[in-house]
């Protein structure tokens, strides 16, 4: 009896534990994920409305970039593939500049957005983006559900719209399949963020908080958390973005 007593009292111990050092690693997560929103935001905004800097990723008098300005809409790809494969190798340091310079690079291939939209239907869906990924965000943190298996039918989803995009572009063309590819992308995204939150938080439970791999995990689970925003608010945008400029 004294032992199965003392067995309850040190798995509640951890128990305890274990949540604390998920809170402190999803807090960390989060403050990256801000961190690189804020830089990309402030990117976005310079590149789209100081003509110097517009002028030079795109032709002043067409709109239609440049080649920096393709090479800059290319290049966020480049540096979550770098991510992806030299995580390993990369100390916290070199991955928190890449993470810092790729939120850099991604606000500034997000300028154009303000070529096609107004500032009023940005900043509305902007907002409608933070409301639903934070209410997804905390339902996937206080959920006991497990969303493994709906997370794997999410990314599942995911590959099948880059699919129909890419087709979209290059064959079909079509502004009908284009409005599906976008609420199918919504009902996704949200999907995702309530699965990559809990992921991240059974991944907090079981590291050491504060050393440099978890640290570094960090910054790999702020920037799946930043790519579920983007993708949620570029989806929103076309989807309510009927008032183009």
């Amino acid at each position: 009896m004294e032992t199965k007593s003392t067995d309850f009292i040190y798995d509640s111990v951890s128990h305890v534990e274990n949540a604390e050092a998920s809170r402190k690693f999803i807090a960390n997560v989060f403050m990256w994920m801000f961190v690189a929103l804020g830089i990309s935001a402030l990117c976005t905004y310079t590149f789209a409305f100081v003509p110097e800097l517009s002028n030079a990723l795109r032709d002043p008098e067409t709109g239609r970039n440049n080649l920096l300005g393709t090479l800059t809409m290319f290049a966020p790809l480049i540096f979550v593939l770098i991510v992806r494969f030299s995580f390993n190798k990369l100390s916290f340091f070199a991955l928190a500049l890449i993470f810092i310079a790729f939120s850099a690079v991604m606000g500034i291939s997000l300028s154009y957005i303000f070529l096609m939209y107004s500032i009023g239907t940005i900043s509305g869906v902007f907002i409608t983006t933070a409301i639903v990924f934070g209410v997804m965000a905390i339902g996937g943190y206080i959920t006991h559900q497990d969303l493994t298996n709906f997370g794997s039918i999410m990314i599942m989803l995911l590959v099948g719209i880059i699919v129909a995009s890419i087709l979209n572009l290059l064959i079909f063309h079509s502004s009908g399949l284009d409005l599906i590819i976008s609420y199918v992308g919504v009902a996704v995204f949200v999907g995702l963020t309530a699965y990559d939150v809990q992921k991240l938080k059974r991944i907090g439970a079981g590291i050491e908080y504060g050393n440099a791999e978890g640290k570094k995990i960090a910054i790999m689970g702020a920037l799946t958390l930043y790519l579920d925003f983007v993708n949620l608010f570029l989806m929103l945008l076309r989807i309510f973005g009927g008032n183009r400029r």
